[in-house]
């Protein structure tokens, strides 16, 4: 469970520890791959400090919905309805709840805000490669989350979401990596419930 939370709380690059103010175009180009998808799903393959991984596949849906369906095995699930984001246990039947804004993810599923207010660029040194990390100041209980973008003529906005590394308030980092990226596909409202492990009835 701890890996999903870093997921949800707080590579081929390097992350430095000091990053510089981004600039306003690089910080628009990342905002419009975001605010471009409409929908996406595409193969995770999560990775936590210790270098255990696991597997799986994302959805995304806007405005502010997301599904981490985990490899089979792995007895919990990732997902926000669009309010709120919901750690789903269901080896222990435990069910974690926060709002959406109190999550590193929040940058995911509503970067106009996350990323045009907290972003600051993280210097790559490849003119095809933007990344950025979020953070608030003010809220460091809510973690940072590096987001990379690649320049992908295919992907909305001209910019592949393709990896991101998230560092919770203990400390915990994750690193997520993407493939296969599709987008545009239809995805239904059911995509983002969960069958409650404490009760027989569905979120």
């Amino acid at each position: 469970m701890a890996g999903a939370a870093a997921i949800a709380v707080p590579a081929a690059l390097f992350v430095p520890s000091q990053p510089v103010e981004a600039a306003a175009g690089d910080l628009d180009k990342a905002v419009a791959a975001l605010r471009g998808i409409s929908t996406m799903r595409a193969d995770f393959t999560q990775t936590d400090r210790s270098g255990k991984s696991i597997s799986g596949v994302l959805t995304l849906k806007r405005p502010g919905k997301i599904r981490f369906q985990y490899e089979k095995g792995v007895p919990f699930v990732v997902v926000s309805n669009g309010k709120s984001l919901y750690l789903v246990d269901y080896e222990v039947k435990q069910v974690e709840r926060w709002p959406i804004s109190n999550s590193p993810l929040g940058a995911l599923l509503d970067p106009n805000r996350d990323v045009k207010r907290y972003g600051k660029l993280v210097p790559t040194g490849n003119p095809n490669v933007i990344s950025v990390e979020v953070r608030d100041p003010k809220r460091p209980e809510f973690g940072v989350i590096t987001l990379i973008f690649n320049r992908d003529a295919k992907a909305p906005g001209g910019y592949a979401l393709t990896n991101w590394v998230a560092l919770d308030a203990q400390n915990n980092r994750t690193t997520v990596r993407l493939r296969n990226q599709r987008y545009g596909m239809a995805v239904a409202e059911n995509t983002f419930r969960f069958t409650d492990p404490r009760k027989s009835s569905r979120r």
